[in-house]
Parts: C-alpha cells; sequence; structure tokens
C-alpha cells in the first residue's frame, strides 16, 4: 500500500522541499521522559540504556542473556526505532538477587549509562513523552517557506497520524492483519499478536483523520465528538459549550478518532456517521477488532509539539528538536515539511 493509503492527506500543504533523514543513527535520537521518582531500593533493577541501531525487543534479550534471567523478567516502557541513537529505561526483576553484571550486554549498540533500584517494575506505556534531536541532511528546499511552515505547525499542530513504522515494510503488518482476518485467527506469540492487531486499529484511525483532514475538522472540535486532553486518556463528550472551550484555541485539548474495539462508536452526530463509514468500508477488520476483546478506545486526532525549535547547523542541514507525546511519531512532523529521500540520494525526491 502507498504512504497515502496508508495515513491520509497532509494538513498543512505540498512539501517544501526533500531532504534525507537517518543518514546515520545521531540523525535521529529520542530520549524517554520518564516521570517516575525511582526509589533507591526494591527488587526491580532498572536501567537508563543507549542503544545505536538496535531495537527495544533485541537490547531486551541482550540484557536477559547477561543478566541470566528470562525475557519476561525485562520489562519497558516502550518501543523505540532501531535505526536511531535512543535512550530508554529497562527494569529487570530480580526478587532476593543482587544486581548482576551486565558488561556482556554492552558494546559499540548498547551502553548502560546509570542503574537503580525500585520497588515496582517498569509497565508499558508507563512513559510521559519522548525528546527528539532530529537532523534532516541533504536538505533541498525555500528555507523562507520552511521556516513559515514550521511556525505555522508550533502554532496549529499536525494531524496525529501512526506512522508508516506501525505497518512494517511495505505495509506487511496490516496484511498480515488481513490474513489472520480470512482465517479467522490470531498469532499465538504475544509480540506478533500486539503487532497485527495495532496495525489494524492504527490503520482505521488514520483513515478516520484522513477523512477529518480533507474536510477541514481535524483541529475543530464538533457536536459529537469526544474531547481529550493531551496527555489523557480519558474523554468526555462534546456539545455545543464543549466545542467554544479556549482550551482547544490553545493545543490544550483535542478532538479525538477511534482505535477500535467492543460496542458501537460512542460519539454522536456528524463524528458519528463518519466513523460507522469507515467502520462499513472496512467491516471484517473492524469486526476482527471487536472479537479480539479490544476495548473502544480514543486517540487524540490533533498533535501539538511541544518546545519546537529549529536551526541550520549548516546550510543543506535542518536540526528540529521537540517532544511528543508518548505513542505519537515524530515522522509525521517530518512529513509536513519535506518528502523524504532514501540515504544516499539528494535528488529525485520518492516518499517512504
Amino acid at each position: 500500500m502507498t504512504e497515502l493509503e496508508l495515513l491520509g492527506p497532509r494538513a498543512h500543504g505540498e512539501p517544501c522541499g526533500h531532504a534525507v533523514l537517518k543518514a546515520i543513527a545521531e540523525d535521529f535520537q529520542v530520549d524517554e521522559v520518564l516521570d517516575i521518582d525511582l526509589s533507591g531500593a526494591g527488587e526491580h533493577l532498572w536501567l537508563w540504556v543507549e542503544k545505536r541501531e538496535l531495537n527495544t525487543e533485541d537490547a531486551a534479550r541482550r540484557l536477559a542473556r547477561a543478566a541470566g534471567v528470562p525475557l519476561r523478567a525485562i520489562s519497558y516502557a516502550g518501543l523505540k526505532d532501531r535505526q536511531a541513537l535512543t535512550r530508554q529505561w529497562f527494569s529487570l526483576h530480580l526478587p532476593g538477587k543482587a544486581d548482576p553484571e551486565l558488561g556482556a550486554a554492552e558494546s559499540e549498540q548498547l551502553r548502560i549509562l546509570s542503574r537503580t533500584r525500585h520497588s515496582r517494575k517498569l509497565q508499558r506505556g508507563a512513559h510521559a513523552a519522548n525528546g527528539f534531536t532530529l537532523r534532516l541532511t541533504g536538505l533541498q528546499a525555500d528555507r523562507e517557506r520552511l521556516d513559515a511552515r514550521l511556525q505555522s505547525i508550533a502554532a496549529q499542530g499536525i494531524p496525529n497520524y501512526f506512522g508508516l513504522q506501525r505497518f512494517g515494510f511495505e505495509g506487511g503488518n496490516l496484511a498480515h492483519a488481513r490474513h489472520c482476518v480470512e482465517r479467522g485467527t490470531l498469532p499465538e506469540q504475544r509480540n506478533a499478536r500486539s503487532r497485527v492487531l495495532s496495525a489494524a486499529r492504527s490503520y482505521l484511525f488514520n483513515q478516520v483523520l484522513a477523512a477529518r483532514v480533507a474536510d477541514g475538522s481535524w483541529q475543530r472540535a464538533q457536536p459529537g465528538d469526544l474531547l481529550a486532553f493531551t496527555d489523557s486518556r480519558s474523554f468526555f463528550a462534546a456539545g455545543e459549550a464543549e466545542c467554544s472551550d479556549p482550551r482547544l484555541a490553545a493545543l490544550d485539548l483535542h478532538p479525538t478518532g477511534p482505535l477500535w474495539g467492543e460496542g458501537p462508536s460512542p460519539t454522536g452526530e456528524a463524528t458519528f456517521v463518519l466513523e460507522q463509514r469507515i467502520g462499513e468500508t472496512e467491516t471484517e477488520l473492524a469486526t476482527w477488532l471487536a472479537e479480539a476483546g479490544l476495548a473502544h478506545e480514543r486517540r487524540i486526532l490533533r498533535l501539538p509539539i511541544g518546545g519546537l525549535t529549529w536551526h541550520y547547523p549548516e546550510p543543506d542541514i535542518l536540526q528540529l528538536e521537540f517532544v511528543l507525546p508518548a505513542g505519537c511519531f515524530a515522522t509525521a512532523l517530518v512529513r509536513e515539511l519535506v518528502d523524504l529521500l532514501p540515504a544516499g540520494q539528494t535528488d529525485n525526491p520518492c516518499v517512504f
């Protein structure tokens, strides 16, 4: 499937030019933001780990082997990109055990930056946000237009699309989900099951968001919407009064879209009609998600970009720094700026 089919239309206009992202790992840096006070004591050893060109699951396996514990004893808050330089937390469950020697886990790809004990394990989704430093190299763009675009994004936010990473190489995770739908099954392995369910939910969410970008309502509340704050998973119904809430203009409050699960959409009016229509175009996929026992959840349609700053270290390099809530994709911001070229290519842009 194409990028446009998996995501949807851009909100801020055509790309300002083209560039390369991830020519080297240091061009895509991620720092997990964890809002937890670690006690310094307990049966869980927490590790602050820097990894380069190594995905989170492989890092967890290395730590498990070095510590001599089963993989299930290793916990982490979220998955981070492989082709990147990332820093994130892991926890190891070590009841009644001393801190293990973990030197065997370290290499040029993985370094343990700090360690401390805590009474609880690290839960999935426990991190509050991720801080990003991105370098777009080989930049060929109108800088004045690019600066204006970034100022607009800082003021208005961007559509909160799930990025292409969620769907796997050439949409393989979504294709796997459709294969499971046809067979009426789910993968037995937990990680594979999570990947296909997430890909299917993300695709349906992106379809709803794409429709609202197309009609201009993605950042505007309308009666029947369910609204949520940026960092909250709870939501409430929007009537006429809620649609005028000043927190919408301040980018603190946002309309939401569906993460498909059991039961009908709890929205109303035009929002209900739209979400029902999207569900009907993918009836088998939506039914399969509901039968998997997933609860209906919501995700904000509009993504505010926290602390967005930018500069040009070199004439053909744009460096961006910003913070996003957990579960949101930095590539959704880049997509509103430029088309991306494969590393090593500097002309004839192609989108991927």
